[in-house]
């Protein structure tokens, strides 16, 4: 049976890689099992891969609202768009989470010309350039001509010292990170060019995805019972992880939210950042 992705490619519907994205939201082999067998038999040729992804959301749901929000992961890290302003925020909380000292948002002088740079990162008095590349479409890739253009823009700012962190700061390293993917000819010419590149599936035991799963840091986009307006406003409150809310419960309340509602959320984003 063939089903369509969203670049309107037909392919054949692989029950596997579909098992497998199950069990990676924590579900156990039952469920999974479960799932699967009303998804085969609701699906039909040339159904979209959306439409499928959707039914399988919506059953996890019904199981466990943390299952689901991990089976969310990849469409949550797209709703820290649309401009990618939140992406960035939430790329310096990765980054501070493996103790980075992190500033973003910062317009630099380099040799030639000023540059904006999303994400400044300091560890073992390294200083690196971070460079977020924020993709809406989950088909849309990060092509050579990107790190192309960030190298020149690294090695402008690399002659000159800047004022961050301290006063004589020289940034000796770059990173090139993305929500989706990279071409393999962008790959090639990163590690040609000593780029460091982290994308939703690369380095392959250490990208955004491995990340979140091993260190449970899942942007507050994944939770489900939460409206996507509710979102919004905690993201404006600068409440990026889901894990801050934790520590942060009187937020909630700060957005209006009833005691009942409260209840529910942090139970599920405790069930989240508690699964390993």
């Amino acid at each position: 049976m063939k089903v369509v992705k969203k670049s309107g490619d037909f392919v054949v519907f692989d029950r596997k890689k579909l098992e497998k994205s199950l069990l990676n939201s924590g579900a156990n082999q039952l469920i999974v099992q479960e799932v699967l067998q009303t998804i085969e038999k609701e699906i039909y040729e040339g159904i979209s891969t959306k439409r499928i992804y959707k039914m399988a959301f919506n059953l996890l749901r019904k199981k466990s609202h943390s299952h689901a929000a991990r089976y969310n992961l990849k469409e949550a890290i797209q709703l820290l768009g649309p401009a990618g302003f939140y992406f960035e925020k939430y790329i310096a909380r990765l980054f501070s989470i493996e103790n980075y000292e992190t500033r973003t948002n910062l317009t630099l002088q380099g040799k030639c010309v000023s540059h904006e740079v999303d994400v400044l990162v300091k560890k073992n008095n390294v200083i690196g350039m971070i460079e977020c590349k924020f993709h809406m479409g989950k088909e849309a890739s990060t092509d050579v001509k990107v790190p192309m253009y960030i190298l020149s823009r690294f090695n402008d700012l690399k002659e000159r010292k800047h004022l961050v962190f301290a006063e004589k700061d020289v940034i000796s390293e770059c990173w090139i990170v993305t929500n989706n993917r990279f071409t393999l000819d962008a790959m090639t010419f990163g590690t040609c060019s000593g780029l460091n590149l982290l994308s939703w599936d690369y380095p392959a035991n250490n990208n955004l995805r491995t990340k979140n799963e091993n260190n449970n840091l899942y942007p507050i986009t994944c939770l489900t019972t939460l409206t996507l307006a509710e979102k919004d406003k905690l993201l404006a409150l600068d409440v990026i992880l889901v894990r801050e809310l934790l520590n942060n419960r009187y937020c909630l309340e700060e957005i209006g939210l009833s005691s009942q509602r409260i209840k529910g959320i942090i139970k599920e984003a405790s069930e989240l950042c508690r699964y390993s």
